[in-house]
């Protein structure tokens, strides 16, 4: 469910036409729901609400700051995989203490910031990182807290470039070798060993997967617990899918997968972490685009918007689906017609839609890509030089932009010239 309804013929955003919007910020923009994102996180830490948890929001599917501080004034914790994103969220207010460092290549230097900015845990993905943490740990005088993220060879059953559990993927320790990795990070006196964590994909819309990943990590917790290690708490990573289309059937809801999890990791005492990200943001937000042209080929037909790969990548890297709705409500039994939907940059994989069904319209018409609020506006460029576009935030009937579009002289203004060439 999301907050973006017609109403008396116009798209709306709970209380606010997305027209509206429109006419104030220009388009391309992205628009995000507040009740959305409140609901849908709702939703998962309603699932855990009997086990000891913590929903950390992962931070790669939308940085917006003004998300951020939503979801955390909510109780969130927050999942992040860089330097970046670490002072993201602490800008935002997340206090240290529910803060996530994931990722496969964490740097020296965004772990000292970690370890001075306070961090609630690594998640750490190979040997060769755990040495550098211990070292810089061991430097400051202080324990860095370390869950071992495990790769248990399991597959997720989604895109292949966004399957991480698999063994040919780049992410975790081997679940074969677990046992001798935790004996390593017992023996660093700049470790203390906290935990298991596993992910292995996104966009999963099964729990058959998760499900053979959590009883791995079950047996392994009582293995390692066996040899000594203190496992208190379980990351279990995030991944469950979206609905893209409203003609799929739908993923499985997050009451399911909390059943899942206390089904089986539920009985073992460990606090449950879990890191959603596309199913909290994803459907809270759109892209909101204008025609530009109605162009008639040669044997098809073509809607040229504003918007671009540049904006929304993911149909471009991953041929993904997004509905593209007109914000003008059709009338009833108005006729459909195939358009491929293209943005202006000069390339072919500029491409939205293909042969996708539309009713009629005409340049200076408003569409909307649904389900657009995860990995939209951060994977988003200014190549073409074409602007990053603007992020708006709507709470019932107000709205705000929480990113400004930049002026070209803006953007041109960060290029320096040589002394060379002045």
């Amino acid at each position: 469910m999301d907050h973006f309804l017609y109403r008396d013929g116009a798209l709306h955003a709970e209380d606010v036409p997305v027209a509206d919007i429109a006419a104030s910020v220009g388009t391309p923009f992205y628009c995000y729901s507040t009740a959305t994102l409140q609901r849908h996180f709702r939703l998962f830490d309603e699932a855990l609400a009997p086990l000891d948890h913590l929903v950390c929001f992962a931070v790669k599917s939308n940085s917006n700051q003004a998300i951020l501080k939503t979801l955390a004034a909510m109780g969130a914790g927050m999942d992040v995989v860089s330097g970046g994103e670490y002072a993201r969220a602490k800008a935002a207010g997340v206090p240290g203490e529910r803060i996530v460092f994931s990722g496969v290549g964490k740097t020296a230097a965004e772990m000292r910031a970690a370890l001075v900015g306070g961090i609630r845990q690594f998640n750490v993905e190979s040997e060769p990182e755990m040495e550098v943490l211990n070292g810089i740990a061991t430097a400051l005088g202080v324990i860095a807290p370390v869950a071992i993220r495990i790769n248990p060879d399991v597959d997720a059953r989604t895109h292949a470039k966004i399957a991480t559990g698999r063994s040919e993927n780049k992410f975790g320790i081997p679940i074969a070798r677990a046992r001798e990795v935790y004996a390593r990070a017992a023996a660093l006196p700049g470790l203390g060993v906290v935990g298991i964590d596993v992910h292995i994909g996104s966009q999963l819309t099964e729990l058959e997967p998760f499900e053979a990943a959590y009883r791995k990590v079950a047996d392994l917790t009582l293995v390692l617990r066996a040899d000594g290690h203190d496992i208190r708490r379980l990351d279990l990573g995030g991944g469950l899918g979206i609905p893209y289309t409203r003609s799929n059937q739908a993923p499985p809801l997050p009451s399911d997968y909390g059943d899942l999890i206390r089904r089986t990791v539920g009985d073992l005492g460990c606090e449950i972490e879990i890191e959603p990200g596309r199913l909290i943001s994803g459907n809270a937000g759109i892209m909101v685009s204008s025609v530009i042209y109605v162009k008639h080929g040669e044997g098809r037909d073509f809607l040229i918007i504003d918007g671009a790969m540049n904006d929304l990548i993911r149909p471009s890297m991953y041929d993904a689906h997004h509905d593209i709705v007109p914000v003008r409500e059709p009338l009833a039994g108005v006729a459909q017609h195939p358009f491929d939907i293209v943005g202006p940059i000069c390339e072919s994989g500029d491409t939205f839609a293909r042969g996708r069904q539309m009713p009629p319209l005409e340049a200076g018409d408003l569409v909307a890509f649904r389900s657009a609020g995860a990995y939209g506006a951060v994977m988003s460029s200014e190549y073409n030089t074409r602007p990053l576009i603007p992020e708006v935030l709507v709470n019932g009937d107000q709205f705000a932009v929480i990113r400004a579009r930049p002026g070209f002289d803006e953007i041109i203004a960060r290029d320096n010239i040589p002394v060379w060439l002045a």
